[in-house]
């Protein structure tokens, strides 16, 4: 489990793309929601799996690997098709998705159904605390893993986030990487309009971590932000990924329908034809 010295941007930017029209088919076809939340984090997920992780999809319960939760369950749709398409199974595995019975739903299943799924974590704010006591088991048991967590800006609202918060700074804990999808929306409306969430930077700051904003859809901003993290050895590392709700088309981009919504045939068809001519 190696990590590259050399990033492909280009080959990056066609997963994405790759991914996004699969995403907007799978919510038409499954009629599952949370389309948009998906591709707002679509783009951080492609770097850390393709290039920031130090994973083995051939050995998925591999001890030494890097363990990363998609603590904003609702965007199990996306980390689905990015682990197919990164090698952990078939693509095919994924037709079934949404049908009665199928492991692939709208939120992660327990670990042990899906190969690469760490934990279930459709009930929000549990993901960093789980990835924080991960991070800390590393340190006891003296291994070199990192552990990494996606969090909801919405999310941010649950007071178990900022207990994991206190806790991980109070206690140095520098292999502990979170990522904010900052796409300003939740369920219900504008996320900074439902809580004060401003400044949110510099609340992760005041609580002791090493911080970082950026555009979470430059490959270029996310690899460097993710350099520095690595390198701080003396907190944990939160970097606040700007981003766009329903990124990627354009009637879907800051769009908070999208979040329960999924496309008829008609825009189905728009979308599809938007990724395509974009390539």
């Amino acid at each position: 489990m190696t990590i590259k010295s050399q990033v492909n941007f280009s080959n990056l930017d066609q997963i994405a793309r790759k991914l996004r029209k699969r995403l907007v088919k799978t919510s038409s076809s499954a009629k599952i929601p949370h389309l948009g939340s998906c591709l707002s984090c679509l783009d951080l997920l492609v770097y850390l799996y393709w290039e920031e992780l130090s994973i083995n999809p051939k050995d998925p319960a591999n001890p030494d690997r890097d363990r990363f939760l998609l603590s904003k369950g609702h965007g199990a749709p996306v980390l689905f098709q990015v682990l197919a398409e990164r090698g952990y199974y078939s693509i095919n595995r994924l037709e079934d998705f949404g049908k009665p019975g199928s492991v692939f739903h709208e939120h992660p299943p327990k670990p042990g159904y899906i190969p690469g799924v760490e934990a279930a974590t459709g009930s929000l704010g549990h993901g960093l605390p789980m990835a924080l006591g991960m991070a800390l088991a590393a340190r006891i048991l003296d291994k070199s893993y990192r552990c990494y967590a996606i969090l909801g800006d919405g999310e941010c609202n649950e007071g178990s986030i900022w207990e994991a918060a206190m806790l991980a700074s109070g206690i140095k804990l520098s292999d502990l990487t979170v990522i904010i999808d900052f796409n300003k929306w939740q369920a219900t409306g504008r996320s900074r309009e439902i809580m004060t969430l401003d400044p949110l930077a510099s609340k992760w700051e005041s609580f002791g971590w090493h911080v970082q904003e950026i555009n979470g859809h430059d490959f270029y901003q996310i690899k460097h932000a993710l350099n520095n993290a690595r390198d701080e050895k003396n907190k944990p590392s939160a970097i606040v990924a700007n981003t766009i709700k329903g990124k990627g088309v354009s009637f879907m981009e800051d769009n908070n329908n999208w979040h329960y919504k999924t496309p008829n045939e008609q825009e189905l068809n728009s979308a599809i034809k938007e990724l395509e001519v974009s390539q």
